[in-house]
């Protein structure tokens, strides 16, 4: 796997500036998106819109979970969209400007060294994957399951080998058509079958509460038959 190649960013002598700017930039972006929001939308839709933020990196909450349900609680199918692909885009870019401190830090850290290394096992085994390069990584993104987002999606692209700009291309792209795939299908989904917006999105909640509980408890037995 070839080594990432330096982002195309302004270069800062000082390291510890360097360091600091690479830590607050992501949260300058999102924090910017967020002002766009209270500018721009009722008090009452940016509580609602604040809070699917807080919860869409709460495990198993995800894209195809929090924009059905944004958009069954009144918000425009394009606001939460575009949100939920803000959020996989400012995490992306922190992992991929301080992906060596997130390794330092003991529990995500951790996890991620263990991502990495069953990842690194499953590309020997699979290498035409790594073929797929940036086109790959856009379909990882856009595929709505847990880990698929910006942070997983930081950790495959790593391990496909990608430069940093590409790797922050294709998660960006991936991002915003899989939640404008996600908003537009269940737009066509409440419309076509008649049924209520809130109803749909509490029962696409609920299977993915119990794929991933269903998912964790076979992880668990297999792990225990294998020890």
């Amino acid at each position: 796997m070839t080594d990432l190649h330096a982002p195309e960013i302004p270069e800062i002598k000082d390291p510890f500036l360097k360091r600091a700017f690479f830590i607050i930039f992501p949260f300058i972006v999102i924090g910017t998106y967020i002002l766009i929001l209270f500018l721009s939308l009722a008090p009452e839709d940016f509580e609602i819109v604040l809070g699917l933020m807080a919860v869409y990196f709460v495990p198993p909450a995800g894209k195809e979970s929090v924009i059905p349900l944004g958009i069954a609680l009144g918000i425009p199918w394009y606001v939460i969209a575009t949100t939920a692909a803000m959020m996989d885009v400012a995490a992306a870019l922190f992992m991929i400007l301080n992906f060596d401190l997130v390794l330092k830090i003991p529990v995500l850290g951790n996890w991620v060294h263990t991502i990495m290394d069953k990842g690194s096992s499953f590309f020997i085994k699979y290498k035409w994957l790594e073929r797929l390069s940036i086109f790959g990584l856009m379909l990882f993104i856009m595929v709505p399951f847990q880990g698929s987002g910006g942070i997983g999606g930081s950790i495959v692209g790593r391990m496909m080998g990608l430069p940093k700009l590409h790797l922050f291309l294709g998660i960006t792209a991936g991002a915003f058509i899989g939640s404008y795939l996600i908003a537009v299908g269940f737009e066509f989904a409440t419309g076509f079958l008649h049924i209520n917006p809130l109803y749909l999105a509490l029962t696409i909640l609920a299977v993915v509460i119990i794929a991933s509980a269903a998912n964790f408890l076979y992880k668990r037995i297999d792990s225990r038959k294998g020890g």
